[in-house]
């Protein structure tokens, strides 16, 4: 559904949150539970006052991250109806340098922990179906069975990515609603005999908790109950889609189901954690054990739905990360596509792969929930930790600056706490996404870094002013005896103030070979802060042929100049500023517009001419930033310029003084008159 119109409270707006925001944090019922009984040892060491405590954790830690740092502050931390830690960013970033830092760290580590989720969830899920009888029907015990049915869910889920999930969104919602019903009720009956469960509701059990002879784990209990609030930077993240007031409005029904479910499971435990059947094993989920047989095939399918929501949050999610990374620069370009007509649903090929590969690796590597929950959720704490950051600067901006120490240091030392508990999962396979954070870290350095770098050198560059070379340009067009060119002659170039540019451009114009057009197009595209930002401003320099053209694109928003060039082409037509392009042979009734071709610079590092006196880090900066602008997609693609005509034009990024390399002259020797000889 189209973020543009999802901002009202409506009840189907409501029930499309619940399919696209809550499907991470609401299959965590699945298997914290099991990672807290886990901690204890076997089941019998899980008596009432560890599980009393844990669900006052649970619970208050849903409360203070969940609701109070992202329902009520974080999403006031919108970007005309955007969130997200890059849409914070964008809103926030002119006010200090060191932003970068946090933004990408936390958007790193935001994409690497996300590749566990569809691969814990949708495992946890299949996993209810071990051993159960269905009519004539046994399910094998093995695991093995258990990965592969896993693996080719999650293998059909990114296969029909590029079809667009509209459709299929449709029923999310519905999906969803059934299934945190189904958890509460489910949750609800189990709870009543038990009533000393509600105990948990007081934060002093919690407190308590922690500091137990009970609780052997100690803090580091923190890092299982941390799982149940690892959606919580998704529901921000989210919140464009469905719009604030939806999240306000479903928030509470969603907190309520997840309690009493984790109410209810807890309540389970108290009442069979000294059952001759269960005392002694080190692997028990509740979620499933607590339910009656005649009701756990429905209670598999429908978790396996809701794990595959869940997934599919994940994977959109990830799109629309990437895509306001790159819009900010933060990553090199990508083949962007929109598989439907709702203008927030993109599908990004490369993203859609790596994760394919990295959450089946997962998958194969750790081959159970339980394994793989001992390495979730580490990566994640370091995101909410720098988008407590980020939330800084805006409440110092918005409030004072009292406010914004008060909210960094409550949440600050509470994630901190969550981060240290989170490392001992280091070990047990938290190294794989703090693997791919750094990679992800990496190339984003290397592009953000390298292109700040890259522009202080271009800004040594020799510019001259476009008003200086009007006159020729002028002539050129006119002069007849040069063959034409094109019709419009396009130069995606920046065009800085004063109408300063790049000599490398009229050099291509003018004195490479005469390029003769009938309109010369300087197109400038500039990224904005507002996320679906489309402007443009046109200067004609005092002529009918020449256009200096700026385009204002949020940095959500499509890069398809080509599109928009046309379009600018008929606004001008139309206000009389340039003349009618009538082509003088053609397949289009009352064509009115003529040819294009765009020319695009593209830079290369020239090693012999490396300016001695540049470290050797920023040289390598610049190189890797200029390897992955050769190595993804070309500026032709992502111009949206796949069917036009574009000519690429190389041109060495001049990163020395020519001084430098310099030849001394050494002897000549002139010619010998034949009288002489």
């Amino acid at each position: 559904m189209d973020n543009i119109t999802n901002q009202r409270l409506s009840l189907g707006g409501m029930l499309v949150t619940l399919g696209i925001v809550y499907g991470d944090i609401g299959t965590s019922p699945l298997y914290v539970m099991n990672a807290i009984i886990s901690d204890a040892g076997k089941m019998q060491d899980a008596i009432p006052e560890y599980i009393i405590g844990s669900a006052s954790l649970i619970f208050w830690t849903l409360m203070i991250i969940t609701t109070v740092k992202y329902v009520f502050i974080a999403m006031r931390a919108d970007n005309n109806h955007e969130g997200g830690i890059f849409a914070l960013y964008a809103l926030i970033r002119n006010r200090a340098r060191w932003l970068i830092f946090p933004a990408l760290i936390g958007g790193a580590a935001l994409l690497a922990d996300g590749t566990l989720t569809p691969a814990v969830s949708v495992t946890s899920a299949i996993e209810g179906l071990k051993g159960q009888h269905i009519g004539p029907l046994e399910f094998s015990n093995n695991q093995f069975v258990v990965v592969l049915v896993v693996t080719a869910i999650l293998l059909g889920v990114f296969l029909i990515q590029h079809f667009g999930t509209a459709i299929i969104g449709r029923s999310f919602g519905p999906i969803m609603f059934l299934w945190f019903i189904f958890i509460g009720v489910t949750g609800f009956m189990n709870m009543v005999p038990h009533l000393e469960i509600l105990k948990a509701l007081s934060p002093y059990y919690a407190i308590q908790f922690l500091f137990s002879p009970v609780n052997k784990a100690g803090i580091f209990i923190l890092g299982s109950v941390f799982l149940a609030t690892t959606g919580a930077e998704a529901l921000y993240s989210d919140m464009g889609h469905v719009g604030r007031k939806n999240i306000y409005g479903s928030w509470p029904f969603v907190y309520l189901m997840l309690m009493l479910s984790y109410l209810g499971q807890g309540a389970w435990v108290i009442g069979h954690y000294q059952n001759a059947a269960y005392r002694n094993l080190l692997d028990v989920n509740p979620f499933y054990e607590m339910l009656p047989e005649q009701i756990r095939l429905f209670a598999i399918v429908i978790a396996t739905l809701a794990a595959i929501i869940a997934s599919q949050a994940l994977i959109t999610g990830s799109y629309t990360l990437v895509n306001e990374a790159i819009g900010l620069k933060f990553l090199p370009r990508m083949v962007i596509k929109r598989p439907s007509n709702i203008r927030s649903q993109i599908y990004i090929p490369t993203v859609n792969w790596f994760l394919c590969i990295i959450t089946l690796g997962i998958v194969w590597l750790f081959q159970t929930s339980h394994h793989m929950e001992a390495a979730y959720g580490l990566a994640i704490t370091i995101t909410m930790l720098m988008t407590t950051l980020l939330l800084f600067e805006f409440i110092k901006d918005k409030i004072n600056q009292f406010a914004a120490f008060g909210m960094v240091l409550f949440f600050g030392v509470i994630e901190v706490l969550f981060l240290t508990a989170s490392l001992v999962k280091f070990a047990h396979g938290g190294y794989l996404t703090l693997l791919i954070t750094l990679l992800i870290l990496f190339v984003m350095v290397v592009w953000y870094f390298g292109n700040k770098l890259r522009e202080n050198y271009e800004r040594t560059s020799e510019y001259v002013s476009l008003m200086d070379y009007r006159k020729q340009l002028i002539q050129l067009s006119n002069d007849s005896s040069e063959l034409l060119y094109a019709t419009n002659l396009v130069y995606l170039t920046k065009v800085g103030p004063h109408y300063s540019i790049k000599r490398k451009v009229l050099y291509s114009i003018l004195d490479k070979r005469p390029k003769r057009a009938k309109l010369y197009w300087f197109v400038t595209v500039n990224e904005t802060d507002a996320p679906y930002e489309s402007q443009y401003t046109v200067d004609m320099l005092g002529t009918r042929n020449i256009i200096n053209v700026q385009l204002y694109l949020g940095f959500k928003n499509s890069q398809h100049v080509n599109v928009y060039v046309r379009q600018i082409v008929n606004d001008l037509i139309d206000q009389k500023i340039i003349d009618t392009q009538y082509p003088k042979y053609t397949t289009l009734k009352n064509r009115r517009v003529g040819d294009f071709k765009f020319v695009i610079t593209m830079e290369q590092l020239m090693d012999l001419a490396a300016d001695p006196k540049m470290n050797r880090f920023n040289r390598l900066l610049i190189g890797g930033r200029i390897f992955l602008q050769n190595i993804t997609t070309s500026p032709a693609i992502w111009y949206g310029l796949k069917f036009s005509e574009v000519v690429e034009e190389p041109v060495p990024l001049i990163l020395y003084d020519p001084e430098v390399l310099r030849l001394n002259q050494k002897e000549v020797r002139h010619a010998v008159k034949d009288t002489e000889k």
